[in-house]
Formats: C-alpha cells, structure tokens, sequence
C-alpha cells in the first residue's frame, strides 16, 4: 500500500483504544508497558516486530503521558519497561522509514521528539519522575525513548543492550534528539559516543555505566525489586499530592468537513486555492470564580479545553495539510475574561492541576513554535489577543493589528498582557516570547510588564512593539491581503529554514540544540540517495544487499 493512500492521521485516541501500551497503576507508582501489537501500525501491510514503532504507538505515548499527568494527580514516578521478552525496543520501524513520504518521516521525527521533551518536563516540573528500566535488547529510537527518562535502569543480564546504530546500518542518525541528549543530558564523552554510535553491536553492563550511557544495571536476580525500590524512593522527592482526585480527558469533539475543522473553541478554515488555513480561538463564557470551581469544570475549563483543542489542530494541520504552507490566527472574544482567566491561573498556580494547566499551555505554544508554517497574527475588532492568548502575538512571525474600529462595528480593537507573559510559557530557548523579542532592547521587556492589565489600542501596542504592523480601516483589506500573497509565493524550503533561525534567538539549550539539527540535518539527510535512494540504505535494509553511497562528502 502506497503510504500517500494512507488514511488521514488522527491524534485523538483513549485508553480503551491504545493497541500498544498497558498502564498499571500502584499507589504512588505507574508502570507504562510498551507492548506494541504488530499488525496495528498505521500502514497494513508493515509489521511492527520487536517493539519497534510507527507514529501510532508515540500517539498512544504521548496520550498516556498527558493523562497520567491529568488523571493520576497522586502518581509520583513512572517506570517505562517492555512488555516483550528479549527486548526493550527496536525503535523506529525500518519499513514504515523507507516507505514514508518525506514530510511524514520529519514530522514523525519531531513529534517523538516533542513526546519525549514533554516526559522530561514531567520529571522536571511535574514532580512525576520517569524511570526507564531496560531489559532486552534497547537500540535506535528505543534507546531515545529510555534517555528521555531521568533515570535508566538497565538488566545486568550479559545480553541486554544500548544503541545507537543508525550510522553504520542506516545511512542516517540518532536524529530524535539521541545524539544530543548523548553528549548535552548524559554528558557522555565525545570520542565514546563516536565510538558508540559506530557500533551496530549493543554496549552493556558495567561499561554502559562508566561511559554513562545508563545511570545503574542491575543483576537478574534482583531485578523486580531494584526497580521497585529506586520508584518508591524517587517518589519520596515529589511534591505532588497524597491524596487528590484527577480530572478525566474525555475525547475531543471534532467536527470535519472537507474544507474546515471545528472544536468548542477553535476552528479551522482551509483556503487551498490561497494555500492557507485560517486558525479562529474563542475567548471564555463563563469562568469559575476560584479553584474548587476549576476542578469541578476539569476537562471543561475554558483554558485546558481551548488548550487541547490548539494542539489537536495543529497536528491535525502538521500530518494531514503539508500544502497548507501559511497559517492566520485570530482570537474572537471579550478581553475581561481571558484576563480572569489568566488571574486564576496565576493565583491558583501551586495547585497541581493549574500547574498542569499551565504546563500543557507552555508545550502547546512551543507546538506553534516548532510549526514548519508561516504564521501571521491578525487583531481585528473583537479581538482578545490578552494574557495566555497574547503569547499567539509573540510567537507569530508577524502580528498585525487595525486600528480604532470598523464603520458599523463599534467594538475597540486591543491586546492586553498579564503576568503570565512574562514567565509563565518559555520558549525552547529557556526565555519567554517577549524577551526573544527584545533580546536587544529588555528595557522594552520592562516597559511592557509595565502595561499588564491594560487595553492597548493599536498605537500603543506598535510603540511598545508588541505588533509588527498596524493598518486602519482604509488599508486593512489591501495590505492584509498583499502580505499573505506575498508569503505564499515564497519558496515554502527557504521559508522554513529562514523562520527556524530567526524564531528561536537567544542561548542555545539541549531543546534548541535537538529541534535545530532536525530541522536541518535530519531533513537533509532523509532526503539523500545514501538512505533513501534504490540503492540507499533504508531501502536495502534487511534485504542481505550492501547499500551503494555517494561517496563525495558534503
């Protein structure tokens, strides 16, 4: 089967529908088992043998992290093990690799890698460490997986094994963030890591330890209770609750038409003619006055559904629209209570489902961030561009706002900040949105955080240089129109490359660092004819014929 006939791909899905993962839940402690069923994978007729995986089981494992972290508010530690005899994981499925379009192979890239930034946000922010207890054969995206944990446990079984061995049998490399998080999170030596990823044999035992390549292996004979009592000791470090009640996720609401996406809070128009799609948020009803009224809404609380809306339909967009190259946003509401919205979020912030809250929002933005789209933010009248919604402004390549009102519609076009802006959603960078902004200028950091809680009308908003452009009503239609034309005329490769560079500015981190060199050497690489061409690598392997390389370095 082709993979361009390939159904669209769906990233909503439950428990009741996982097909590769089991989780069981003992007081302070989960296990997530990777068990991933072989003949469930998104093309029929490639078998997903060993553990190894398709973007269907990083689907399910994205969902389990969110709901263990929702629904299981009293789960401290999470150990992430097989549920194959003989093997942790394969990684990536070497089939699916070489039969995936290219977009899909990038995309699937960064979403695993999105997955496993969000398992180490757990562990980091959430007080629900992860461990990795490795027992079997751990090789490629498997071993990824593990090192996305905090802690690697590995089975000191003389047969169970770590690897990196893309290189050498692949023709590409440990590009989910493997090689970064061997040198930048592990700080394995760099000549042992060239050694290591040279290897298509495993490296074990006591010298997986002393090249840091695991944190501690552990003898057979106590293997169960090692595991065990590493979880009930790191879940002594954790603040999250004893005793609370999580909230349920239900299942997202869509309705899709050929053209057009709709959730509660979000819709999403597709022009194809125009090679655009139009991204409209609604501002909050209703809101709780205070936290009791948070849990009571759980799923339904404006801010977490609008959350999980976002991001849906930005996969939706990422997997299933590759053409759609030129995003708009805008945001349809009262100011006033997305502001509420925003007080509650701050005043309530020590309570674990509003940091959770939170936490989803700072990796929906990051989501947009990491969008291989052209994005522009339009603030019309009616707009509630404020607080958590602003940070759609600031992470926009362009934000452009009307000023004063429309003839016939006496609503007041303004943005507003809150605290929020200003800590509470970092980019990958390490800084927040506005600060990337201003990276030269953090007066202009100051003089914003001086305006929190004012509507600023159009005039105010460009002299703080919170929008790149204003228009009035004479020249909104023209201009608009000319900027989005002019973008979609653009080569789409050179405006990915150029919008990767310029969004994130600032110090380099291990995230940065992880989504830069897939961005440019992941996708260079899975698009040269040493992995993907007849003779490449990922097309011969398994086929007991040699690759043939274009040997010229570049």
């Amino acid at each position: 089967m082709p993979y361009a006939e390939m159904p669209r791909i769906d990233c909503r899905t439950d428990p009741q529908r996982w097909r590769h993962w089991r989780l069981e839940v003992d007081g302070p402690v989960a296990t997530l088992i990777m068990d991933v069923n072989p003949n469930a994978g998104l093309l029929p007729d490639v078998e997903l043998k060993l553990n190894s995986y398709d973007l269907s089981v990083d689907i399910e494992l994205a969902d389990a992290m969110t709901r263990l972290r929702f629904e299981h508010p009293t789960v401290r530690v999470v150990v992430l093990r097989s549920g194959k005899p003989g093997v942790f994981c394969a990684g990536a499925n070497i089939r699916m690799l070489a039969r995936a379009t290219h977009q899909h192979k990038v995309n699937f890239c960064k979403f695993t890698n999105e997955t496993r930034c969000a398992i180490e946000e757990a562990s980091a922010l959430s007080g629900q460490t992860w461990i990795a207890a490795v027992s079997g054969a751990c090789a490629g995206g498997g071993y990824e997986i593990a090192m996305a944990a905090d802690r690697i446990l590995l089975i000191d079984d003389r047969r169970s094994t770590v690897a990196l061995p893309e290189t050498p049998l692949l023709a590409v490399l440990p590009g989910t963030g493997g090689l970064t998080r061997l040198t930048d999170k592990r700080r394995v030596r760099r000549d042992l890591a060239d050694l290591f990823c040279s290897k298509e044999e495993g490296v074990g035992g006591r010298r997986a330890v002393a090249w840091r390549l695991v944190d501690e292996t552990i003898p057979p004979s106590r293997w169960e209770e090692g595991v065990a009592a590493r979880a009930r000791a790191l879940a002594e470090t954790s603040d999250r609750p004893v005793v609370a009640q999580g909230i349920a996720l239900p299942p997202l609401e869509r309705k899709e038409t050929a053209d057009s996406l709709a959730y509660r809070y979000v819709t999403v128009t597709m022009d194809r003619a125009a090679r655009r799609a139009h991204i409209l948020l609604r501002g909050p009803g209703s809101l709780p006055t205070d936290l009791t009224g948070i849990h009571r809404e759980g799923a339904a609380f404006w801010p977490l559904a609008l959350a999980r809306e976002l991001d849906d339909a930005l996969l939706h967009l990422r997997f299933n629209e590759p053409e759609l190259g030129l995003l708009t946003i805008a945001a349809e509401g009262d100011i006033a209570p997305v502001l509420a919205a925003d007080e509650l979020l701050e005043t309530c912030r020590t309570d674990w489902l509003v940091r959770e809250i939170r936490l989803l929002w700072r990796r929906t933005l990051k989501r947009l961030d990491l969008t291989a789209r052209s994005v522009i933010a339009l603030a019309e009248p009616g707009s509630c561009f404020a607080g958590t919604l602003a940070e759609i402004l600031f992470a926009a390549d362009r934000a452009v706002m009307l000023s004063g009102t429309r003839a016939g519609d006496n609503r007041a076009t303004a943005i507003a900040l809150s605290p929020l802006n200003f800590g509470a959603y970092p980019m990958a960078n390490g800084l927040t949105r506005l600060a990337t902004r201003f990276l030269g200028e953090p007066e202009s950091v100051d003089a914003a955080r001086a305006a929190i809680g004012r509507n600023l009308d159009a005039e105010a908003a460009e002299s703080l240089g919170l929008v790149t452009q204003v228009f009035d009503e004479v020249d909104w239609g023209d201009e608009v129109r000319q900027i989005l034309e002019e973008r979609a005329s653009f080569s789409p490769d050179a405006l990915t490359a150029m919008e990767a560079n310029l969004r994130f500015a600032g110090p380099e981190t291990m995230e940065t660092r992880i989504f830069g060199r897939l961005t440019a050497w992941q996708n260079w690489v899975f698009q040269r004819p040493n992995a993907v061409g007849e003779a490449g690598a990922l097309k011969r392997y398994g086929t007991g014929l040699k690759p043939t390389y274009d040997r010229e370095r570049v």
